[in-house]
């Protein structure tokens, strides 16, 4: 079953401004990204970045940043398939979210309300629309201080801008 429908509202890649780029991945400046030009992202922010060595995917589930594609035609292949796109852009959860009336805006991205790596459900329940600015730069900063925490430590709490969450 192909994920891609030609009717679909979801947008599987997304485009934003350099401005929009800068800003969300300021936080992220610790995942080594300095030298890569961001792309375009997945429905849920996850971040496609060109290097001189080839595509980068950065991570928003995971917190990481890795090489999967040595070219753009090798990117467009992994893309083109159902696998390719259920592992990079979530496409059957985002298409999960559109049926539920979930439809971010230009300036928008899928969000989870509470991030997987917080314990949040990788379920249509547990996702919004969101800034795409503010959720991929909050993400990043939860990824870069959990890295400095010893494994298996708990989290009880999040505090925004000197809120709890």
């Amino acid at each position: 079953m192909g994920r891609v429908r030609l009717n679909a509202l979801v947008q599987l890649m997304r485009s934003f401004t350099a401005e929009q780029f800068s800003g969300a991945l300021e936080s992220w400046a610790w995942a080594g990204i300095s030298a890569l030009r961001p792309a375009f992202t997945s429905p849920f922010g996850d971040v496609f970045l060109e290097g001189s060595d080839g595509i980068w995917f950065l991570d928003l589930v995971e917190g990481k940043l890795s090489r999967p594609w040595s070219s753009r035609a090798a990117l467009k292949a992994d893309l083109n398939s159902p696998a390719g796109q259920d592992q990079y852009l979530m496409a059957g959860l985002a298409l999960t979210a559109e049926g539920l009336g979930i439809n971010p805006s230009a300036s928008q991205v899928l969000s989870f309300k509470v991030p997987p790596v917080l314990g949040g459900a990788m379920t249509a329940e547990n996702v919004e629309a969101a800034d795409f600015v503010v959720s991929v730069n909050i993400v990043g900063q939860i990824h870069d201080q959990i890295r400095k925490l010893p494994p298996g430590t708990r989290i009880s709490g999040v505090t925004v801008d000197g809120r709890n969450a």
